[in-house]
């Protein structure tokens, strides 16, 4: 059904607030959706003693049998309103409805990938018996939830980074506090209410949209906290990691300026396909997003050409009609950094191959720019719209020192039909991740999923992220019969 004018009541058992609720908008129209109501430093210690409360009682501790039928119900339950989930995460988001679709596909993945890391996880087996110091014993160990997790959260994906955050917390033992975006709550209260429907008592996920940034911040630092997951921007995300308490472990998942490396034997058709994918996918608003291109002199001429061909057919519109291609950016002051961005390489000699111009106060066009100067911010900082930026090269070791020299490092790709080239550029690569004919935004939910330097801290993906939400305590046991 619809979620059209409700409101979300507070999720956090025990509470109240004098926080207003937060209205929420599409970005694509301003249209009213529904609102979430809001959490006030009240509301934030009440979820925090419910949290805390629970992770001390090891009694409460719910068993791995019970998180695993929790967790299967739930992606079950998402199945039935698959439809409905997509429809509500393109709205409030302004992903386009068939790659809002893809996400609560994946979002269900996700959270099938909790139940089988679960079913497989296993402590270890300490070698012992293998000098004197160690005879006449056995040593194990066995993953335990590593305490409170709170989880802040980001926009761009406002399903599928719910469930990478809260599935594993859920997983692995942990309670959980989630701080949705302001711009995208509603996907993430249907998640949580999802949990409790599928029998997840509800103090073991509590989600809140917190009123002010002291609020906010009071969440994330206090000492009760064990674990802080985090996707957003770096410097927010820095930030907070120097305010957490001492003994909060973290994973910090921010952005980047994806460089893409093509060679001169680069197979063209299928090489447009994946950057086109990768640049404009999601207007662009996504943490790996193409965004530099760096093309042997040889090729550039025809791969400007047929990308800013291809990126000028896209439809670009109402994100909940199955024909739009690239949605909205989440908010109109967004537009206008982009469009701001876009004028400054065009005025330092770049080429605007194709867009260059917003279509309404929500929409730009996907742009292609072609040879900007290096000192442009369109291709030293993350642009997070529907821009693709292609550069020309003489020398490979030039074009892997452009490629380098930013504080980021992310995803990267190559394309190439030499294995020596492809090798040569992966390993030379600053990069968590290198796609060899594949663009910089490939992922599949049990990979793991890094920044490195300023793009974060951590490793993400199910099965890392619930190992990061765990401590591994070891038994000793001496016997004069081993």
């Amino acid at each position: 059904m619809s979620e059209n004018g409700r409101v979300y009541q507070l999720m956090v058992p025990g509470a109240k607030s004098n926080a207003p609720n937060r209205k929420v908008f599409a970005p694509f129209d301003n249209s009213y959706i529904a609102s979430v109501a809001g959490s006030d430093l009240q509301t934030v210690e009440k979820a925090l003693e419910n949290a805390y409360k629970l992770f001390r009682d090891r009694k409460s501790w719910i068993p791995k049998y019970k998180r695993i039928e929790i967790l299967s119900r739930t992606a079950e339950l998402m199945k039935v309103d698959i439809n409905d989930l997509a429809i509500e995460a393109a709205r409030e988001g302004g992903k386009p409805l068939v790659d809002s679709i893809i996400e609560v596909e994946r979002a269900i993945s996700s959270i099938e990938v909790c139940v089988e890391v679960l079913k497989s996880e296993s402590g270890e087996v300490i070698p012992m018996n293998i000098n004197l110091a160690s005879a006449n014993r056995i040593a194990m160990t066995q993953p335990e939830p590593i305490g409170v997790v709170v989880a802040v959260s980001a926009f761009n994906h406002p399903l599928n980074l719910i469930a990478h955050q809260v599935g594993p917390a859920v997983a692995a033992g942990c309670p959980v506090i989630v701080k949705p975006a302001e711009d995208t709550p509603i996907s993430c209260m249907r998640f949580v209410e999802l949990l409790y429907k599928a029998g997840l008592p509800e103090g073991w996920c509590q989600a809140v949209v917190t009123e002010d940034l002291e609020a906010a911040q009071a969440l994330v630092t206090d000492s009760r906290v064990g674990f802080f997951s985090f996707i957003g921007s770096p410097g927010v995300g820095w930030k907070l990691r120097s305010l957490l308490a001492p003994g909060t472990r973290c994973a910090l998942e921010h952005g980047g300026a994806a460089p893409v490396i093509v060679a001169k034997d680069a197979e063209m058709t299928s090489m447009v396909e994946g950057l086109l994918k990768g640049g404009f996918y999601h207007a662009g608003q996504v943490c790996v997003s193409v965004q530099r291109v760096l093309v042997d002199e040889s090729k550039v001429e025809e791969l400007s050409s047929v990308l800013s061909e291809k990126a000028s057919g896209l439809i670009v519109g109402d994100p909940t009609k199955p024909e739009t291609q690239v949605g909205p950016l989440i908010r109109p002051s967004e537009v206008k950094r982009v469009d701001e961005w876009v004028k400054e390489a065009e005025k330092s000699g770049g080429k605007i191959m194709t867009g260059g111009a917003q279509i309404s106060d929500s929409c730009y066009r996907p742009t292609v720019i072609l040879n900007a100067p290096d000192n442009v911010n369109v291709l030293r900082k993350e642009i997070f719209g529907p821009v693709v930026c292609i550069n020309s090269y003489k020398d490979l070791d030039d074009a892997i020192y452009k490629a380098n020299d930013l504080p980021f490092a992310f995803q990267a790709s190559v394309f190439t039909s030499n294995i020596d080239f492809a090798m040569k550029v992966y390993t030379e690569l600053d990069a968590s991740a290198v796609m060899i004919n594949d663009h910089t935004a490939f992922r599949v939910d049990w990979m793991p999923f890094a920044g490195s330097r300023q793009s974060g801290h951590g490793v993400g993906g199910i099965p890392y992220t619930i190992h990061e939400m765990q401590t591994h305590k070891m038994m000793v046991l001496k016997s004069q019969s081993l």
